[in-house]
């Protein structure tokens, strides 16, 4: 069974004063892969600008805007549908070699294909003395620690908005845990890069019809590096695997590499930006 998706994005954009001229990169268009097929984009801004479309150093889609005139408004709206397939993400979890499968992320070919998933950034740093915060149980498979590791954030962090900001640091979430789902994201990063287990976090969008936790924006969970199975999904805002209620955007280290926009913009004073996506599924 598939779902389709329609995604609407709407970004609007008010200066105090007038823009000289701007360029934007916006990071907002899903992704291509094996469970996902893109079917439809249209984006549209307020000021007729022409779209151009590249890649960022990951290899994911990217929409970028420049303006000539000045303005003092600028909305964005772009729509997307896609074909989601339906999958159960236990589906397909071996018996796994607990011993041989510590022994190969310990080794250094390991270490050195997923260096980019396995280092510390300024979003992943743990506090000094939080290093052991959560210590893999060797008894166990890695799998079954990233499920406990799942489960021990979703109750560690209350999910709150308006707590924690796009630039809000571990150290801050650990002595006031509550946040949103990049927070969520970026503790689990942290915790299971420090038990040598490549992790990289993912932006998307979220179905929310099923009462999952998730902003009105974009939403941010994890992808981890499992032997003998690949990259799974894991959730930690909701205490679950990835599964087709999850709209992958793109992948990288740290929110810095998947925030939806960057840009710069020449003006001075202030500035008001709203975001919001809406999303509506059907069989």
């Amino acid at each position: 069974m598939s779902l389709e998706y329609s995604i609407t994005y709407n970004a609007e954009n008010e200066y105090e004063n007038p823009v000289e001229n701007a360029s934007w990169q916006f990071l907002i268009v899903p992704e291509n892969n094996d469970t996902q097929e893109l079917l439809h984009v249209d984006i549209k801004n307020s000021l007729g600008a022409k779209n151009e479309f590249s890649e960022n150093g990951y290899g994911f889609r990217t929409v970028r805007i420049n303006t000539w005139e000045k303005f003092q408004k600028l909305n964005i709206r772009a729509t997307f549908k896609l074909k989601k397939k339906s999958f159960n993400p236990f589906g397909q979890v071996p018996i796994f070699d607990i011993v041989s499968n510590y022994e190969l992320v310990q080794s250094l070919d390991f270490k050195v294909d997923f260096e980019p998933f396995l280092g510390q950034t300024k979003f992943t740093t743990l506090p000094q003395g939080s290093i052991n915060l959560f210590v893999f149980d060797t008894a166990l498979s890695i799998f079954d620690n990233l499920l406990t590791l799942n489960t021990w954030i979703y109750q560690f962090i209350k999910f709150n908005t308006g707590v924690t900001h796009v630039n809000t640091l571990l150290e801050e979430v650990l002595e006031n845990p509550e946040g949103v789902c990049q927070d969520f994201a970026h503790l689990f990063c942290a915790l299971a890069r420090a038990n040598k287990i490549p992790t990289r976090y993912v932006c998307g969008y979220l179905h929310q019809g099923n009462g999952y936790f998730g902003d009105s924006q974009m939403h941010a969970w994890v992808e981890t590096y499992v032997p003998q199975v690949g990259w799974v999904g894991f959730d930690p805002t909701n205490n679950l695997l990835v599964d087709d209620n999850h709209i992958k955007v793109a992948h990288g280290k740290d929110f810095n590499d998947c925030s939806p926009l960057k840009g710069v913009v020449y003006s001075y004073g202030a500035n008001k930006t709203s975001h919001n996506v809406e999303i509506q599924a059907q069989q």
